[in-house]
């Protein structure tokens, strides 16, 4: 399994137009990537006389691919700014 950790910035307001609170800038930033390691059950694939084998995560749906080629996305911290409106 490959293991992606990111952080989480999201900033939220009230507007006119939607006056509840909602998030309106949701920055991720990249902190680690694990690899997970070779494909453990590559797929063949014919394109002509040709044949290749690729990795079962370029060309399976996710409840079909190996352990190793799956994506496990972990967020390590969530952050929550509120921008207020100040009237002077």
């Amino acid at each position: 399994m490959t293991i992606v950790l990111v952080d989480i910035e999201q900033v939220t307001h009230t507007c006119p137009a939607y006056p509840d609170v909602h998030p309106f800038d949701i920055r991720r930033t990249l902190i680690d990537v694990i690899p997970g390691g070779p494909c453990r059950a590559p797929v063949t694939i014919r394109c002509g006389d040709t044949t290749a084998l690729i990795q079962c995560r370029r060309h399976e749906p996710v409840k079909r691919q190996c352990s190793a080629c799956r994506v496990i996305v972990t967020e390590r911290t969530i952050t929550t700014r509120h921008l207020t409106e100040v009237r002077g």
